[in-house]
């Protein structure tokens, strides 16, 4: 997948999908899908590699399939905050590429960009930035200046260039509007399930292995201190049931503990460790019937089930059997999950 922040550096025409984006969660796929569409219908999920060679060249008279985002986030640019996201860039860019996107475009969103009426941003954005040929968008969609431009506001514009713009529908699944918000609601009650069935897969943290306090090693349980990025939304405080994947892993000979597609199972705590007045919070996997040199490794911890709230306990000896325990009821409920992969079908 080709990456730019630059206009001038954009592969064209394009076909476009519009937005954020954080969390490539079942509606932005909804959103990203028609853009795959013109390639021929390729199905949602396809790897970039097999829709790259089933097309020929003469197919991107049609547009290369092009998402056009906004870095930073418009919300953080207006606030000064910096805002956690549910996929920072390096995931972001994982999911899209699995999806068949072939290119990302990362908008610098500036003071001038931000002035920009709805109609100058289709002219000097979409028209003569990006060439448009076809564009899609969620159905609250907003831009342009104080975001007054709204998607049927879009398609109007664009029909005076003869450009198309597909408005998709808000999406639900189960009865939940699909939507970050959601997410992040639900993985802040630690409602993983929830979280889960609106993502179309399990809600991961991905970072590296660092050296941490070695206190579970001395208690016969060792952990992974895994560094994830700052800007990265962190669930609820305690512990999880959760899959770990990772390429030291993939070659083990412990791998048959896990299961292929998911990984090794493990149980990981999110919080500041009180019971050993803890300061800083940590993430800290640790992996179940499986032993291994993890420094410096890239893990993917996939969340399943939220066990338990973070806790003090009077002893290390009460933390000891607490653990013992979490990790029995990790293993029963990741052995008890059926073998399907998460459902990933959602409805207007």
């Amino acid at each position: 997948m080709w990456i730019t922040s630059c206009l001038d550096t954009v592969e064209t025409p394009t076909t476009v999908a519009l937005g954020n984006f954080d969390g490539v969660h079942l509606g932005h796929r909804q959103v990203i899908q028609p853009t795959l569409e013109s390639k021929g219908g390729k199905a949602m999920g396809a790897t970039a590699q097999a829709v790259v060679t089933a097309r020929l060249d003469s197919e991107h008279q049609l547009g290369y399939g092009t998402v056009l985002t906004f870095q930073p986030h418009p919300q953080e640019f207006f606030t000064g905050q910096t805002r956690e996201l549910l996929t920072p860039l390096d995931e972001k860019v994982q999911h899209l590429e699995r999806l068949g996107v072939e290119q990302l475009v990362l908008l610098p969103f500036n003071q001038e960009l931000a002035a920009l009426t709805p109609e100058d941003f289709v002219d000097k954005i979409l028209v003569r930035g990006l060439k448009v040929r076809a564009i899609s968008v969620g159905q609250d969609f907003c831009f342009g200046r104080k975001r007054l431009g709204t998607s049927t506001d879009l398609q109007a514009i664009a029909s005076h260039y003869g450009i198309t713009v597909h408005i998709v529908p808000l999406q639900t699944l189960e009865g939940d509007r699909i939507s970050s918000s959601a997410i992040r609601h639900a993985l802040q009650q630690g409602d993983i399930a929830r979280a889960n069935r609106l993502l179309g897969r399990p809600y991961a943290l991905v970072g590296r292995v660092e050296p941490g306090q070695q206190l579970g090693r001395t208690m016969g349980f060792p952990t992974a201190n895994v560094q994830v990025p700052a800007e990265k939304f962190l669930p609820r405080l305690g512990v999880y049931a959760v899959w770990v994947t990772g390429e030291i892993l993939e070659g083990s000979s412990d791998a048959s503990a896990g299961l292929p597609g998911r990984g090794i199972p493990g149980v990981m705590n999110i919080g500041y460790r009180p019971t050993v007045a803890g300061t800083q919070r940590t993430v800290e996997v640790h992996l179940l019937d499986w032993s291994g040199e993890l420094y410096g490794q890239t893990l993917t911890v996939s969340l399943e089930e939220f066990l338990r709230p973070e806790q003090k306990f009077a002893s290390l000896d009460e933390l000891k059997a607490q653990i013992q325990r979490d990790a029995d009821t990790a293993r029963s409920h990741l052995a008890a999950l059926p073998l399907a992969s998460t459902s990933t079908n959602a409805n207007p």
